[in-house]
């Protein structure tokens, strides 16, 4: 397989997306992954989540979000033969990649110690809910809520609403990022260095170094930041709806004042741009009720289209209210991950635009197996990886040691 990681053999002991989400980019840069999966759970969960109306026997849509080029084995770990199996796996391995609690990762020798014991020079990525020797399991509402994602999340507390769940794992794919650029530092230090590492990412702490300016608003200005829908909580009108003819919606991210005048000339409201209650950035925040009526009754005389392109040419930030099957009218193909059909079934986790100067980032993202089935590759592995015979797979799949 091409990539830039082509050389580099990847064991996932992952499930569900932070953890998994790693091991797909490694794959699309060209890395060998082995997701090696549960005999007695049938594997990763997130293989049966599915929406509902979603078919029996196809894998579930979330399961397709992070596991694309890997191949799925099938071990029991618990077992003496599964151990040695696993070893003989580590041993030819570059990176591994889990999402255990110490105390599980250490009763299935899957902790950095027992991994370093086997290859000295083993790359250890772990993904933990919380401190690195806490046995807390980590779960994304769980996270959302302790890290403050809720309270700052949906409808002010002055209209009626409540603390609210982002309906995307961010925690996950925040903790995932973390870990990617985790291991690819420890990758080049390898480099450097011959040595291996362990490094860890706690999904905690990934939330809050997410934070960003809303921390700093506590921090520094000594402000506990509340909810406001989608307003921004220092500019305005920034991140506000609004609806222009035929109920189309719109989001403004005004963050100058000489945006807010185009804004203003544009919608045919010069004298609001000269208001004292909408001057300056502070002025605006302070007044944002006031500011949203006024421009909402503007922007619903004009046609979404042609006021996002006049907005647009006047430099002034704005852009479309898009449902999913929207969003995927105007996605780069770059972005896109297709089976054999040529169906689009999934998204890149490199999602660099391509050209000649960063053709090493390439990766094989446009030639990546759909995400296996549950054990598919385990008898392949076994055989061309480690040199099993036919005869020794087939007793440990009768002793359900394999499947």
């Amino acid at each position: 397989m091409d990539g830039i990681f082509s050389d580099v053999i990847v064991l996932e002991l992952a499930g569900v997306l932070a953890g998994p989400s790693v091991g797909q980019f490694f794959a699309e840069m060209g890395a060998r992954v082995i997701k090696l999966e549960n005999t007695t759970t049938n594997g990763d969960v997130t293989r049966t989540w599915k929406m509902p109306g979603e078919e029996g026997d196809q894998l579930s849509s979330y399961f397709h979000a992070c596991n694309w080029g890997k191949e799925s084995i099938a071990v029991n770990l618990v077992s003496v033969e599964g151990q040695a199996i696993f070893s003989e796996l580590v041993a030819k391995t570059d990176v591994v990649i889990s999402n255990y609690v110490p105390r599980v990762a250490k009763s299935l020798n899957a902790d950095y110690a027992s991994l370093k014991a086997i290859k000295p020079d083993i790359i250890c990525g772990s993904i933990v809910g919380y401190a690195p020797d806490s046995n807390r399991p980590g779960y994304d509402a769980i996270i959302q809520a302790e890290s403050g994602y809720y309270h700052i999340n949906g409808t002010p507390k002055s209209e009626g609403g409540a603390p609210t769940k982002m309906p995307v794992a961010l925690m996950d794919i925040l903790a995932g990022h973390q870990l990617k650029q985790a291991i690819l530092i420890a990758l080049y230090n390898k480099l450097k260095t011959g040595k291996g590492a362990s490094v860890t990412v706690s999904l905690f702490d990934a939330a809050v170094s997410a934070m960003a300016n809303q921390a700093t608003n506590w921090l520094v200005a000594g402000i506990i930041p509340d909810r406001i829908g989608s307003e921004h909580p220092n500019i305005a009108p920034y991140g506000s709806v609004y609806e222009a003819q035929e109920g189309q919606q719109l989001v403004l991210g005004v963050g100058t004042d000489r945006q807010f005048a185009q804004l203003c000339a544009v919608l045919g409201l010069d004298e609001v741009a000269h208001d004292i209650r909408f001057k300056t950035i502070t002025d605006r925040v302070q007044n944002r009720h006031t500011l949203n009526d006024v421009l909402g009754k503007a922007i619903a005389s004009f046609n979404r289209a042609s006021l996002l392109k006049t907005l647009n040419n006047k430099g002034v930030p704005s852009g479309a209210v898009h449902a999913m099957d929207e969003v995927f009218d105007v996605t780069p193909e770059h972005v896109v991950l297709r089976d054999e059909e040529g169906q689009a079934q999934g998204v890149s986790e490199c999602i660099v635009w391509p050209n000649e100067e960063n053709s090493f980032m390439k990766g094989t993202s446009s030639k990546l197996s759909p995400p296996p089935s549950f054990a598919k590759h385990t008898r392949t592995v076994l055989k061309t990886m480690l040199g099993y015979s036919d005869d020794q797979i087939t007793e440990w799949t009768d002793l359900e040691v394999i499947k």
